[in-house]
């Protein structure tokens, strides 16, 4: 896997995550992409990803979360996803192999800087009513909540996943520069 490998990819996955985000209806609205997110199975492909994106950006964060390194890197020029410019990409370093490496995620920042599960939920269905009805309708469609949190970090970031096949649409309260920058604190 290499950056002109992921290149190579985006297209596809950016259609494939644009006609989910409709589906969920996550596509229009007030939310923002904030970053997006890759998958990589061993250490020595990590390593080479994380030299060749530093030089298309910078490190912003190399936090340890769930046992793990994970890198953000601030783009020099943002990724265009639809209406979308995502500044930022995580690379997490592998923990356990994935079914595939490359693009895996997008995360959605909700506005109303929900700090609670329930707050964030709250949020959603006052941004799209009809998500209830969507996920019913869509069983395939896998929901996961949680909390995750960097050591030092500050900033409370409930989150919730969506899950469709090998993407994976994540949504959250707090942008991923403030997240980082909460932990600078």
């Amino acid at each position: 896997m290499q950056y002109q490998q992921l290149k190579a990819q985006w297209p596809d996955f950016s259609q494939a995550i644009l006609n989910f985000a409709t589906l969920l209806g996550l596509k229009d609205g007030p939310l923002v992409c904030d970053h997006a997110a890759l998958r990589v199975n061993d250490l020595t492909t990590a390593q080479a990803l994380l030299a060749q994106w530093q030089e298309k950006g910078y490190v912003i964060s190399d936090s340890i979360i769930n046992g793990r390194p994970i890198y953000i890197i601030a783009l020099n020029e943002p990724l265009q996803l639809g209406d979308w410019k995502i500044e930022c990409v995580e690379l997490p370093f592998p923990s356990k192999p994935y079914p595939q490496q490359g693009w895996e995620h997008i995360e959605l920042v909700l506005p109303g800087n929900a700090v609670t599960m329930a707050e964030l939920e709250q949020t959603l269905n006052t941004i799209n009513p009809n998500i209830a009805a969507v996920l019913a309708a869509n069983p395939s469609i896998k929901v996961k909540r949680s909390a995750p949190h960097a050591e030092g970090e500050k900033l409370a970031n409930p989150t919730i996943a969506f899950k469709l096949n090998n993407i994976c649409i994540k949504v959250h309260s707090a942008d991923i520069k403030a997240v980082v920058a909460s932990e600078k604190e």
